[in-house]
């Protein structure tokens, strides 16, 4: 049996192709069933997010499969093939298990580390399960996909140190004032970086904000959403003193804040600390500010220069998160050849032995003054024979699901002995029961 993956993702297809094959979350029965009605596909998972669209399916027939795959993608969304040909990828096999526990782990990520996409994948599997296009193999593959994440992130810092503008705003203001509980932040300006960096801070701790900005409707709006405070943008420079962490962003020509107003500030806040975060440019805050002792201000390219630092430190991590990953693709890969091989030598056995009771039975008929003696000497005779005759596949078999070979193997056997049940409708059984 094989893994299938078939997609596209942020390094394969811009956003306007993305868009496009995007499938909807509140939408998934529909497209995972048609996903699953393809006469190659056993079974099927849909993960669908802005940065990647990926098909994960099983088939016995590979190439069959990726081609019905890449069909239905652009079927599905009324595109022509050729639109998606140059986009898509497709892998199978090792290469396929090896690229989801990398997604899964989010060493695929736009961003190495970030940690959305495993809850992505978990909310694709929760459709697939609901809609049950998800069988015994993707349930098995996809819970080792989240444990691979799991020993990732407990085993490995990839998640550490942030990468982005707005939370290693967060992570200065920490090494700054020891803890940022009880801290004040003042906004000034309210656009989405200033935003999206005050809504870090407020997830870490901050306990209260106050907004300015030059339209006094848009100051109240973004402080409503923090619960806290807004402030006419003629009179901040008054509530100043109570910011323990300053974010600016207005878009201003010229500084907003200088030197001698911060001075003035920092005597009346009798020396406390304060946090300067200049993410404007032009720059919001005169850069004479940091020479003010207990003053700490940080531009945009200072913060750029945390971030690159931090992604260095990623990439570092990403390595030990390889390692790993190596590792768990064989015990896998080992489990799922089991699956066709096992239940194969069964059925190859079941089906000697019955072939083997039946003639028992014609010969028996046929020499009635056979006593138990005989009759017992000659079921052990042919029963030794049958043991002998499947010694060498069952050999084989077994060692072929151990060096990839097994797919080709079990087919034949399968295909030369007349073993029409497939395989995938047989339970897998433990080894002994191949003995």
């Amino acid at each position: 049996m094989n893994i299938i993956v078939v997609g596209l993702s942020h390094k394969t297809a811009p956003v306007e192709i993305r868009e496009r094959v995007a499938f909807a979350p509140t939408a998934m029965e529909k497209p995972l069933r048609e996903m699953l009605a393809l006469p190659a596909i056993n079974e099927g998972v849909i993960v669908s997010t802005c940065n990647r669209v990926e098909l994960y399916a099983t088939s016995r027939d590979a190439a069959a499969a990726i081609m019905q795959l890449r069909g239905f993608m652009a079927g599905f969304h009324n595109l022509a093939p050729e639109e998606l040909e140059s986009h898509l990828y497709d892998l199978q096999g090792e290469e396929a298990i090896k690229h989801v526990f990398r997604v899964a782990s989010s060493l695929d990520s736009m961003v190495i580390g970030e940690p959305q996409i495993l809850g992505q994948i978990k909310t694709a599997y929760g459709y697939a399960t609901e809609f049950k296009t998800a069988g015994l193999i993707l349930n098995r593959f996809l819970h080792k996909a989240f444990s691979v994440a799991k020993r990732v992130r407990t085993e490995t810092n990839i998640a550490s140190n942030a990468v982005s503008v707005s939370f290693a705003a967060v992570e200065l203001a920490r090494k700054i004032f020891g803890t940022i509980d009880n801290k004040t932040v003042l906004l000034i300006g309210a656009g989405e970086m200033c935003e999206l960096a005050a809504r870090h801070f407020v997830n870490n701790g901050v306990s209260s904000v106050m907004v300015t900005n030059r339209t006094y409707e848009r100051a109240v709006k973004l402080a409503e959403e923090f619960k806290g405070r807004a402030v006419h943008f003629e009179e901040f420079a008054e509530s100043l003193h109570q910011a323990d962490i300053v974010l600016t962003s207005t878009g201003a020509p010229n500084y907003v804040l200088g030197a001698k107003k911060v001075e003035e500030v920092i005597r009346r806040r009798k020396n406390k600390p304060m946090f300067f975060i200049d993410i404007a440019v032009p720059r919001d805050i005169d850069p004479k500010v940091n020479d003010i002792p207990n003053v700490y201000l940080y531009d945009v390219d200072d913060l750029q220069g945390v971030v690159q630092a931090n992604l260095k430190e990623r990439q570092k991590e990403a390595r030990k998160a390889e390692a790993i990953i190596e590792q768990e693709i064989g015990q896998f890969y080992k489990w799922l050849g089991s699956l066709d091989v096992v239940p194969t030598i069964v059925s190859l056995r079941k089906k000697l032995e019955e072939i083997r009771r039946a003639e028992l039975e014609k010969t028996f008929a046929n020499l009635k003054d056979l006593g138990p003696k005989e009759r017992k000497s000659i079921e052990a005779l042919t029963g030794a024979i049958i043991n002998k005759v499947l010694h060498e596949p069952t050999t084989v078999l077994k060692q072929s699901q151990n060096n990839g070979t097994g797919d080709g193997y079990v087919d034949a056997v399968r295909v030369l002995f007349g073993l029409n049940a497939p395989v995938e409708e047989l339970e897998p059984l433990d080894e002994q029961a191949a003995e």
